[in-house]
């Protein structure tokens, strides 16, 4: 590592190729505590847009027709409006409605911290489209699967669970794998609300040491690795499910 500093130290020495952000080790770790925190917003937004989708799914199913208007409600909301926008009115024009809390330190802050604004309405986002992911496939699970499956004795909730919901995902994954990809690229918009994640801190290195292009090609590799870790887990997790007939 220090060999590959020195180098690129020299490199900026010599042609003003400035990667300040991997031989310097101020700039390196703040960069690396950006990337960590696009990771944990990452993560957290796809679990729960997972669960959100699940349940809303199953919700729309229900026999009561003000939890079905409610998710109705909740997805065309979310869907139909620009994530940007919702991001700027819940932090903005909401947030100082709220209560604020007090800290160790004697001053009021926020009830909700910027990473967890962010973190809720990229969950919020997404989970609206994979309610709708959801909803497809469990409507593409053939009737004479749940019908088979009442024959053999198996109350509602058990034909969902063991039969109608595991096909529906087998179905679902692909289209789930883009909206998992979108979502992952859609957390850059953090950064509208001054949450420290990659994107943030890149343009904070790149005010302070004016090396533009280099911080631009440093997250455009950071992404493309990123979004390529969570596809080749989600096409192993597609493969391992593949049942002949179902997801194809």
């Amino acid at each position: 590592m220090e060999a590959l500093a020195d180098w690129l130290r020299s490199l900026y020495d010599t042609t003003g190729i400035n990667f300040v952000q991997f031989y310097d080790p101020y700039e390196r770790e703040r960069l690396l505590r950006g990337m960590w925190v696009t990771i944990q917003l990452s993560l957290l937004s796809i679990g729960l847009s997972i669960v959100i989708g699940i349940l809303g799914a199953w919700l729309q199913t229900s026999g009561n027709r003000a939890v079905r208007g409610v998710t109705q409600g909740y997805i065309q909301f979310f869907r139909n409006t620009p994530p940007l926008v919702q991001m700027y009115f819940f932090f903005f024009a909401l947030s100082p409605l709220l209560p604020r809390v007090a800290t160790d330190y004697g001053t009021m802050q926020p009830l909700l911290s910027n990473f967890t604004w962010a973190t809720h309405l990229a969950v919020f986002f997404a989970g609206a489209f994979n309610v709708e992911i959801f909803r497809s496939g469990i409507e593409a699970v053939p009737r004479t699967m749940t019908e088979a499956a009442t024959a053999l004795g198996y109350r509602p909730m058990q034909v969902y669970r063991y039969v109608v919901f595991p096909l529906a995902l087998r179905i679902v994954l692909p289209a789930l794998t883009n909206n998992i990809v979108n979502l992952v690229k859609t957390t850059t918009l953090a950064y509208a609300i001054a949450v420290p994640e990659a994107l943030f801190v890149a343009n904070q290195i790149w005010s302070d040491r004016v090396n533009v292009l280099e911080m631009m090609l440093t997250l455009f590799v950071f992404y493309i690795g990123l979004v390529g870790i969570v596809v080749w887990v989600m096409h192993r997790w597609e493969k391992s499910m593949r049942i002949p007939g179902y997801g194809q």
